[in-house]
């Protein structure tokens, strides 16, 4: 834990995870969720909310709703509104901590739900965190998922593994040049989708987020 910070458990409605709280808050929050795969204890979620935290962010990290129901395994089609809903309940959860700015996001399929919700209901974040956004499934770059690209108005940080399978950097940056709102790429190399044997730069990260 970081210190003047302290983490307290939460559960209300589809509401399930971890608040981080500053001593000296800022004003400002953040909601990061999980991929399809993990959970709101998933490493590098830990290590965001802590550096987060640090700079004086409130910081929920949550169990999506479909892993509240599934301790394990992917979620199963059909769960994906309901775990946008999750996010939206989090984002008004935070607010009763933070007035300020929020920032939504998370890695892969969390970060993708933060991004759709984010496109349906602009209101909702100052900003996203997309961590290894899950561009395409491996192997398919066809089948792309960025419907909602165009109607994102939220600016958007995408940092993302220089060998990801879900989507090179190249298709990364060619992809959000669909989206009207400001939004950068920060390739991390050498990482591969888990983000795992590439050099996280968390003041990097964190430079980048606030220029937006």
């Amino acid at each position: 834990m970081i210190p003047g910070a302290r983490v307290e458990q939460v559960q209300n409605g589809l509401v399930r995870g971890f608040l981080h709280l500053p001593g000296e808050p800022n004003g400002s929050g953040f909601v990061l969720a999980h991929g399809a795969g993990s959970n709101a204890s998933a490493p590098l979620l830990v290590a965001a909310a802590q550096f987060i935290a640090a700079q004086g962010s409130c910081v929920l990290r949550i169990d999506l709703p479909f892993r509240q129901k599934r301790p394990h395994g992917p979620p199963l089609p059909g769960m994906a509104e309901e775990d946008r809903r999750g996010i939206e309940e989090a984002a008004a959860a935070i607010r009763q901590y933070a007035a300020g700015a929020v920032t939504l996001g998370g890695h892969s399929y969390g970060g993708r739900q933060a991004c759709m919700l984010a496109a349906d209901k602009p209101h909702l974040a100052s900003r996203l965190l997309l961590f290894s956004y899950p561009l395409h499934p491996p192997a398919k770059p066809s089948q792309l998922r960025t419907a909602h690209f165009s109607r994102l108005t939220t600016p958007a940080l995408f940092v993302h593994g220089a060998k990801d399978s879900f989507g090179t950097i190249a298709e990364m940056t060619a992809a959000l040049a669909a989206i009207p709102a400001h939004t950068a790429c920060l390739p991390i190399e050498g990482a591969g989708h888990d983000l795992r044997g590439g050099k996280l730069d968390w003041p990097a990260i964190w430079c980048r987020l606030s220029s937006l």
